[in-house]
C-alpha cells in the first residue's frame, strides 16, 4: 500500500468516485462528467500527494478541487432536471464538499 492510500482525504475521494459510480444517472452526457470528475479527483490526489514540491501538489490539489465542483455542480443538475435522484444528488454534494475542504487545506 502506498502512504497516500492512509489518508483521509484520499480514502473520501475514492468513497465519492465509488458513491457516484452507483448513483442512478438517467442522462449519459452527466454520467460521463460524473464519472469522469470523479476519478479526476481521486486520480489527482494520488498524484499529488506524494510530491515533495510544493507547487506540484498545488498543481494537482487545485485539479481536485475544480472536478470537486464539477461533480457538486452535475449532481445539483441533475437533480434539477431530474435525472438523479434528489438524496442521491444531495449525498454526492455534501461528500464533493467535505473532501473540497480538505483539498483546499492541503493547498495551504
Amino acid at each position: 500500500m502506498f502512504a497516500f492510500m492512509t489518508m483521509d482525504v484520499y480514502r473520501s475521494a475514492r468513497e465519492l468516485a465509488v458513491l457516484v459510480a452507483k448513483t442512478h444517472v438517467g442522462r449519459a452526457t452527466l454520467r460521463d462528467q460524473l464519472d469522469r470528475a470523479a476519478e479526476s479527483v481521486v486520480l489527482a490526489l494520488a498524484e499529488g500527494l506524494p510530491h515533495d514540491s510544493k507547487p506540484m501538489r498545488a498543481q494537482f490539489f487545485k485539479r481536485a478541487k475544480a472536478s470537486l465542483c464539477e461533480i457538486a455542480g452535475a449532481a445539483d443538475l441533475g437533480a434539477a432536471v431530474g435525472c438523479i435522484d434528489t438524496d442521491a444528488s444531495a449525498e454526492i454534494v455534501a461528500l464533493s464538499a467535505r473532501v473540497r475542504a480538505m483539498t483546499i487545506a492541503l493547498l495551504r
